[in-house]
């Protein structure tokens, strides 16, 4: 079906059937992150499979502990408490922002010194936002032109601050809390809008206690961590391409098991739902804090979507599959305030863009965001992953609906965030 490659897809008629996706890339970073901190043995099933958090299991492994990957998916990682071990090469984040911006917040509060390295994409991403406040804590981070990794982190004696991002991000707000966690003092993140809180959770689960207050999060440092076991809940960021294509199909009928409802991830499912699809949720319960359960979808007639906002900042990384179905969906999609796009893995704005213009689809694309008409007929292309795994992922979904065949160039990035994705879609599709 497929090489290295390109990937052939061939329109279908329908979704159909059930699976379980991925562990959540976002728990696994951090329950990574934090077990290495611990004290003891952590494991953790169903652990994300991709490349992004196999870069964090070897930077871990890179800082003295003990990790393991068994033929079941099961990590076990034995902890080192706060203290970690000096690394003796840079620390290679591969293709992974998550990885570089929130281990930079462990790494500040380390008696030693370390890079940060990472693959050409990682090297254009801002990381700004993480070198600012862990500086005001008090480590020191070179960085090359333009506040761009390599990151050089001197490590230090932290102490606590009360930081205000400008850009509302998690993983910011993750990498301070975890430096504060070794810093002296109180430190907390007041947020201009709410993000995913993962990071929260997380701590939590490993015995950290957490406040927040609003959009405020405090943690007091010099806690200790407790080693966790836990089951990754699936990935709802993978989830959104199966749910996004049973969306475009009229018969279609798909139950994702075992699948993350986080309220600040499940955003997605009130934009399908007023995109037409009537979802149900069941046997949901409690994990870690962590609301998982089961989501069936079957399709249905919608009406005209805006996203904007606070929303926009909770579904960033689904909007690129999102856009490319707005076109298929009755009222159409348009997205605003995301800017945010622009420094992705690609700049994910203009990538969709330009493949749904290669598509035939009319869209316009405005400063930080596109207005996309719905009722509208598309043709097979050539597509452009931009090597760029969300927007390879987001085509095919395109491509499923689309009159004729249509080719994905550079597919293999897919294996950043989902390796059998093509295998998991196949078993769906009804042709």
């Amino acid at each position: 079906m497929h090489d290295h490659k390109s990937v052939t897809i061939h329109p279908a008629k329908n979704i159909l059937g059930s699976l379980r996706v991925p562990g959540d890339k976002s728990i696994s970073h951090r329950y990574a992150m934090l077990a290495a901190l611990a004290n003891g043995q952590s494991k953790f099933d169903n652990f994300a499979p991709g490349a992004d958090c196999a870069s964090t299991l070897e930077c871990v492994s890179a800082l003295g502990c003990k990790v393991e990957r068994d033929e079941k998916g099961i990590v076990t990682i034995e902890g080192r408490g706060l203290e970690l071990h000096a690394p003796t090469a840079p620390l290679d984040c591969g293709n992974s922002g998550s990885t570089m911006r929130m281990l930079s917040g462990i790494l500040a509060g380390q008696p030693f010194s370390s890079v940060l390295i990472g693959d050409a994409s990682l090297s254009r991403r801002p990381m700004k936002r993480v070198i600012e406040p862990l500086t005001q804590m008090g480590a020191q981070i070179k960085s090359a032109e333009g506040e761009r990794a390599p990151l050089e982190i001197h490590g230090a004696k932290l102490h606590g601050i009360q930081y205000r991002p400008t850009v509302a991000s998690a993983q910011v707000k993750t990498s301070v809390l975890f430096a504060g966690l070794l810093a002296e003092g109180k430190t907390s993140v007041e947020e201009p809008a709410r993000t995913r809180d993962h990071g929260e959770l997380a701590l939590r689960a490993f015995g950290v206690e957490v406040q927040r207050d609003r959009n405020t999060v405090s943690i007091q440092g010099g806690q200790t961590v407790q080693a966790l076991e836990a089951y990754v809940p699936g990935d709802i960021s993978s989830a959104a391409f199966f749910l996004s294509a049973a969306a475009i199909f009229p018969e279609s009928n798909l139950v994702i098991d075992g699948v993350l409802l986080n309220p600040t991830r499940s955003a997605l499912l009130d934009v399908l739902s007023a995109m037409g699809s009537r979802i149900s949720m069941v046997r949901v319960e409690e994990s870690h804090g962590e609301l998982v359960g089961t989501i069936a979808l079957v399709p249905g007639q919608g009406r005209h979507v805006l996203i904007e906002g606070a929303l926009t900042a909770l579904l960033i990384d689904e909007l690129p599959v999102l856009a490319a179905i707005a076109p298929y969906t009755v009222g159409g999609l348009e997205v605003r305030d995301a800017g945010e796009l622009r420094v992705k893995e690609s700049d994910r704005l203009s990538a969709v863009t330009k493949n749904l213009r290669v598509m035939g689809a009319e869209v316009e694309q405005t400063e930080a965001g596109w207005r996309i008409p719905g009722g509208q007929r598309l043709h097979g292309a050539e597509i452009e992953s931009y090597d760029d795994h969300r927007i390879a992922m987001a085509f095919t979904i395109a491509a499923l609906r689309a009159e004729g065949d249509s080719v994905i160039h550079n597919a293999e990035c897919v294996a950043i965030s989902y390796p059998a994705f093509f295998e998991d879609l196949e078993r769906l599709l009804e042709r």
